[in-house]
């Protein structure tokens, strides 16, 4: 048996969890009329996880699900998300995929109801939908030699409510993700209707000024920064407050490290010492060019390095 793949089917018993059931993959069905098939409703997780002698580590798990329950709360979804069973049944979901490193796909929809017929958050029990698969193995390469990245076309709204969340409307996303690999590219920056910088089509974003990290203000941070205010008071954030975001940040506190989050321009990004990405599948992936011009040396930089070694453990 491989690393990364199971011995016999036999032997994955199951991959999917869905609404209270293991199953494998091929027998997990959602309805037709699930909220997320009629009006794309839902919220997403994507988690990692290891499997060693001594047992499963599902990293950063109580961080992702407290992330999703306030999105549920906040966005009317549910306010009834009991986190404790959720990170037992992705344990085990992990348990029987048999998988060393494991890719995991925690989707929480609507339901197979019309939610404008609910009349509040607890009258009705979302579908559950819990997914492993084999992690992603990314080359060598993208962390030693760092990666391009293109300028995105799409904007985020910061009076979009559904915005700064992990919502299931992804497409436009994919879409400039498609661009920037027909491009040579790893990820695409978005930039909010205001062209401040807001993250990658699939991570966070940060850059080394003097040493220091600067990055945008994320959802929930908002009260706590200033520059942000208007006549009708603090502007929410459309940036997604990412989990490998915040282990960063604590990372590069231990080491000394100041962390700014303010409201950021292209120059901010085309001027920087070093660029780095964020996301729980990359942990800390190093940005050399935006569309062809250089970041610093045009190599990864010694922050970079140092905080992708600690978010590595």
């Amino acid at each position: 048996m491989t690393d990364e793949t199971p011995s016999t089917d036999q032997d994955q018993i199951a991959s999917v969890f869905l609404d209270g059931e293991f199953m494998n993959r091929e027998d997990a069905k959602l309805s037709a009329f699930d909220a997320a098939i009629q009006h794309g409703v839902g919220l997403f997780e994507t988690l990692s996880a290891t499997s060693t002698v001594d047992g499963i580590v599902v990293h950063d798990l109580e961080a992702h699900l407290d992330r999703l329950q306030a999105s549920a709360a906040k966005l009317g979804l549910s306010d009834d998300i009991k986190t404790g069973p959720l990170g037992e049944a992705i344990t085990e979901t992990v348990r029987r995929a048999r998988y060393k490193n494991t890719r995991i796909r925690l989707t929480l929809t609507g339901g197979d109801l019309n939610l404008l017929q609910t009349h509040g958050r607890s009258n009705h029990r979302p579908t559950i939908l819990i997914a492993a698969q084999p992690a992603t193995d990314y080359p060598d390469e993208m962390f030693e030699k760092g990666v391009m990245v293109t300028l995105g076309q799409s904007r985020v709204n910061p009076l979009d409510s559904t915005a700064g969340h992990k919502t299931l409307n992804y497409w436009w996303r994919l879409r400039e993700l498609q661009d920037a690999a027909s491009k040579g590219a790893g990820e695409s920056i978005i930039f909010s209707v205001s062209n401040h910088l807001a993250s990658g089509c699939v991570s966070n974003l940060f850059v080394v000024d003097g040493g220091n990290l600067v990055t945008p203000i994320a959802q929930g941070e908002e009260e706590d920064v200033s520059g942000i205010e208007t006549k009708e008071g603090v502007m929410p954030s459309p940036v997604l407050p990412g989990i490998t975001r915040m282990r960063v940040i604590e990372h590069a506190k231990e080491m000394g490290i100041k962390t700014t989050k303010r409201m950021m321009t292209i120059d901010d990004l085309l001027d920087a010492e070093e660029v780095f990405l964020t996301n729980s599948s990359w942990g800390v992936l190093p940005v050399v060019k935006v569309e062809g011009e250089a970041i610093g040396s045009g190599l990864p930089g010694e922050v970079t390095k140092k905080l992708r070694v600690a978010v590595l453990g």
